[in-house]
């Protein structure tokens, strides 16, 4: 299934925008309850004028709750960054951490936060276990599991860890641009010949397509044979 997903989608990214490992982390922390589109509308303002964590630790809250006020709670992600900014200063000298332990006690992260950045900014090997990846992987089967942590460790045993960001990537692309929560387009799937739960959509070719969402739209109904 994993190579099937690879024909699906030979170039995956990360689709928050970012130029450095402190504006992914800043992103991924607003991205929560919040689509990566409306992340990437507010950013670059944002980056513009918070260049450091020293910019972030020192803060105004209440002009920071402004500009990241579309992407919701703003309130708590505003704390999570100013938060942020002043752990970085304080133990990091300024920089994002590069280990899982040292990610994870920041403010703002959790485990999901932390592979996203190992993965995208560092390239050390991650699975982002997202609301999409945890509704595929067992949608698929791969797993029972509904904890995120026990998601990770069940899916890193299955696939091999040089692959995990990009997986991660493939199954969040899958998840946003064919199996959809309520409606996925199971009658154009790359995946309908392996996945047990094909039928959960519509199966006939042509309803399914109108389902399919994103820039890949083409190449995946192509891929359907339309």
């Amino acid at each position: 299934m994993d190579r099937t997903l690879q024909t699906a989608f030979p170039h995956v990214y990360c689709e928050l925008d970012f130029t450095n490992p402190l504006e992914l982390s800043v992103a991924t922390i607003l991205s929560a309850q919040c689509t990566d589109v409306r992340v990437n509308l507010t950013t670059p303002a944002l980056f513009r004028r918070y260049r450091t964590a020293a910019d972030y630790a020192a803060a105004d809250r209440a002009e920071l709750e402004e500009m990241v006020r579309p992407t919701g709670f703003y309130r708590n992600k505003a704390n999570s960054l100013i938060g942020l900014g002043q752990a970085l200063v304080e133990r990091f000298d300024g920089e994002v951490p590069q280990t899982l332990p040292e990610l994870v006690s920041l403010p703002g992260f959790g485990r999901k936060t932390a592979n996203v950045v190992l993965g995208n900014a560092f390239g050390v090997p991650g699975i982002t276990v997202d609301t999409h990846f945890g509704r595929l992987v067992q949608r698929w089967k791969w797993t029972a599991e509904t904890d995120p942590v026990k998601i990770e460790q069940a899916v890193g045993e299955l696939i091999e860890r040089k692959n995990w960001t990009d997986l991660s990537h493939r199954v969040i692309f899958h998840g946003r641009r064919v199996c959809h929560s309520r409606k996925p387009a199971c009658g154009v799937c790359v995946l309908a010949a392996d996945c047990p739960s094909y039928g959960l959509g519509p199966t006939e070719k042509a309803e399914a397509a109108k389902l399919v969402k994103g820039p890949e739209t083409d190449h995946l109904l192509k891929l359907a044979g339309l």
